[in-house]
């Protein structure tokens, strides 16, 4: 559904690559390689560290004029597993998670757990965490008028049977 689109569509810093293996990609590899930039991957990893933590190195980054890039893999888990395993240039950085009580509200989709998200969702709770004073909400509301859209127009009693269960 590439929700990851909202999130293009409503930042104005947000870049959308479409692949799998990312380790020759030009842009990405140039981000990757920017003395400006720290690069970090929202990946639930054995090492993950919580993405709380990054908040505080978001405001120390910009007393230094430097950058904080937040790398999301948008795709089904497996997918976003796929891509993580084939981009052996993303295995350097430091990957940080999101609390796990959170709950997805992708309702047209199934999940394996109530506490997976959706691309957009994610990008909501990093980007409310590493910057609170900033109102990301719109985000949320688009995603939900989204949904609300895509089962308004399923033939009636279809979103019961297949998502009601």
């Amino acid at each position: 559904m590439g929700t990851a689109k909202i999130l293009q569509l409503s930042l104005s810093r947000c870049d959308i690559w479409v692949g799998e293996d990312f380790s020759q990609h030009p842009e990405l590899s140039a981000l990757l390689q920017d003395d400006q930039t720290e690069s970090l991957i929202l990946y639930p990893s054995e090492n993950s560290q919580p993405l709380s933590s990054v908040a505080l190195k978001y405001d120390q980054l910009a007393t230094e004029n430097k950058h904080l890039c937040l790398i999301l893999l948008d795709g089904t888990w497996k997918k976003a597993y796929k891509m993580w395993q084939m981009s052996s240039n993303l295995h350097s950085l430091s990957c940080v998670a999101l609390p796990s009580h959170l709950q997805g509200n992708y309702r047209i989709r199934k999940a394996p757990t109530e506490q997976h998200l959706s691309t957009v969702e994610a990008g909501f709770h990093a980007l409310s965490t590493i910057e609170p004073q900033v109102d990301f909400s719109p985000l949320l509301t688009a995603f939900t008028n989204m949904v609300d859209f895509q089962i308004s127009q399923m033939p009636e009693g279809i979103f019961e049977r297949n998502y009601n269960t």
